[in-house]
């Protein structure tokens, strides 16, 4: 028996919108009852060939009228603020001196890995700007 069917989850499954976003299923979206159900089958299509790799992670099954744990999320991230009222982030922040200098540093080895790419030549089979006739494939 068939409970959900054809539920989407991304948006646009050739992109990454929606990718690490959690999903809640609950009893009113399914098209049967849930009652005394002792075993569940989830079949997953590949949302997009550019996925190789797509899972089902931390599956949680609550009994009804329990309700889910709450994750333990930094206050700024779970509470919602009013429109008018900026929220107050300076507790939580890290500080912008030691990010700024971490990023900074991250810039420096990407400039320093750059500069070596252009000069390192790729050839796997090059000797001198030469190749060798036998090392060549034919089709």
């Amino acid at each position: 028996m068939t409970c959900l069917r054809d539920l989407c989850l991304m948006p646009c499954p050739h992109t990454e919108e929606g990718s690490q976003d959690y999903f809640c299923l609950h009893r009113h979206q399914m098209l049967c009852d849930l009652d005394q159900v002792t075993a569940m089958r989830f079949i997953l299509r590949q949302p997009s060939p550019v996925w190789l790799h797509f899972t089902i992670e931390d599956l949680q099954i609550f009994p009804t009228g329990q309700k889910s744990p709450q994750k333990d999320f930094p206050s700024w991230l779970s509470q919602l603020t009013p429109p008018e009222q900026p929220a107050s982030l300076h507790g939580e922040l890290p500080d912008p001196e030691k990010v700024s200098t971490e990023v900074q540093q991250m810039w420096v080895l990407t400039e320093v890995i750059r500069a070596r790419q252009a000069a390192a030549r790729i050839g796997r089979f090059d000797v001198d700007g030469c190749y060798d006739v036998n090392l060549l494939s034919y089709t």
